[in-house]
């Protein structure tokens, strides 16, 4: 019986091999349909459909003369394609997709081949999982190496035009004596606009990672609703601005929920600005941003530098700075978690004006919450919130942004 399945086997190869040139065109023709990013340039195409013959002529020849799958490897015009696909952005997934909708296509056509020999049904089933088995490894097996020459040609391809975009962009932001037009060029978009710079990175000992970068890039896009210009620095960090004719909004609320949902990833975005002063300054805003993110004790996934703008001014000195809040704040800067909610409740109180309902809404809290608790922070202080407020205020904010504290001094007052 195993004689008769491998001649049949041939056979039905030698069938599909006689009109393979039918098979070709109805299977391109297929994924171009399907596939969206079949339908590319007339260069890729042609790509495509040699890929395509060289897959068809491979399997044929698996079926027909016995080739052992150790010593199968992807034909070069499908690895061709496979790096020009990489190198055009388009998705792996869509890749994959076709060579799986091709074995199918394969598959059914040498059924009805099989079909025209009129075998028994016993010969007739054997042949069929026999073919249908010999077509499934050869396509697992190209796949691993297609997955593997897409990643390589990516990451060769990412860190080449990333480099170059880098040294331009780079050029753009340090070189004070360039004007507009040639800004412009040197960046090929315009620069009339208004610009939103975010800085996204993994924090150290996180893996490398630079689809997860990608992931960050999506949020932002998502969160305000502009595609941004981007650059992959290292497989750590990743710059983008968003640029629009209007001012970019952000959805904070929606872009802290998504970065919630990748631990090990961190946004800095800076203020918006106009023009090429603008491209420039809120990228140097962004840094900032990152700056006070990675010097806080207190980790933040999204620092936005509006937020943190006077903490950026403070950060080269933080020894004087904590100094300084020590003596603002006494024992209000204890390093524990009771103190820590006073601390939080006199920031958002003063916040909201000294409303004592504005500050329990902002928190979720009922009102006499709120001002048992600043009671309680006045108390620490010796005075009222109200008492040197400015300088209150900048000490609170600079303990919240840069996680500053005094060890506790085993006094135990409740915060409520």
């Amino acid at each position: 019986m195993n004689d008769e399945v491998e001649s049949a086997v041939r056979e039905v190869a030698e069938r599909i091999k006689a009109d393979l040139p039918r098979l070709l065109t109805d299977m391109t023709s297929m994924f171009s349909e399907m596939i969206a990013e079949f339908r590319h340039d007339d260069e890729v195409q042609r790509l495509m459909v040699a890929s395509t013959a060289s897959n068809l002529a491979a399997m044929i020849d698996v079926l027909t003369l016995g080739i052992s799958f150790d010593d199968l490897t992807v034909p070069p015009a499908a690895a061709e394609y496979a790096r020009r696909f990489a190198q055009h952005g388009m998705s792996l997934e869509a890749l994959l997709r076709a060579y799986r909708l091709g074995e199918h296509m394969f598959a059914q056509t040498a059924m009805t081949e099989l079909g025209a020999l009129d075998p028994s049904a016993e010969l007739a089933l054997a042949t069929t999982s026999r073919i249908a088995s010999m077509v499934n490894r050869y396509i697992d097996r190209v796949i691993e190496g297609v997955i593997d020459i897409y990643e390589n040609e990516r990451r060769r391809w990412d860190a080449r035009t990333d480099a170059t975009r880098a040294a331009q962009v780079r050029a753009v932001l340090d070189g004070e004596a360039l004007d507009l037009p040639s800004a412009e060029q040197m960046l090929g978009t315009t620069l009339r606009a208004w610009h939103l710079a975010a800085i996204i990175w993994t924090p150290p000992g996180s893996a490398a990672s630079y689809d997860l970068l990608r992931t960050g890039v999506r949020m932002l896009a998502t969160a305000t609703g502009k595609l941004p210009l981007t650059i992959l620095v290292d497989e750590h960090n990743c710059w983008a601005w968003i640029s629009s004719t209007g001012k970019p909004s952000l959805d904070v609320a929606a872009l802290e929920a998504e970065l919630r949902k990748q631990p090990s990833l961190r946004m800095a975005v800076g203020d918006c600005g106009f023009g090429l002063a603008g491209f420039r300054q809120t990228f140097r805003d962004a840094q900032g941003a990152r700056g006070v993110a990675v010097a806080a004790t207190k980790a933040r996934q999204l620092t936005q530098y509006s937020r943190v703008a006077v903490a950026g001014l403070l950060m080269d000195r933080l020894p004087d700075v904590r100094a300084w809040a020590h003596r603002v704040l006494g024992d209000l800067m204890r390093d524990d978690e009771s103190t820590a909610r006073l601390r939080e409740t006199a920031q958002v109180y003063l916040d909201a004006r000294g409303s004592l309902t504005d500050a329990a809404a902002r928190m979720h809290v009922h009102k006499n919450t709120v001002h048992y608790r600043v009671r309680k922070a006045e108390e620490l202080l010796g005075h009222s919130l109200g008492t040197n407020r400015l300088d209150v205020e900048i000490a609170l904010m600079v303990c919240d942004r840069f996680g500053i504290t005094t060890p506790a001094s085993g006094r135990s007052d409740t915060a409520g």
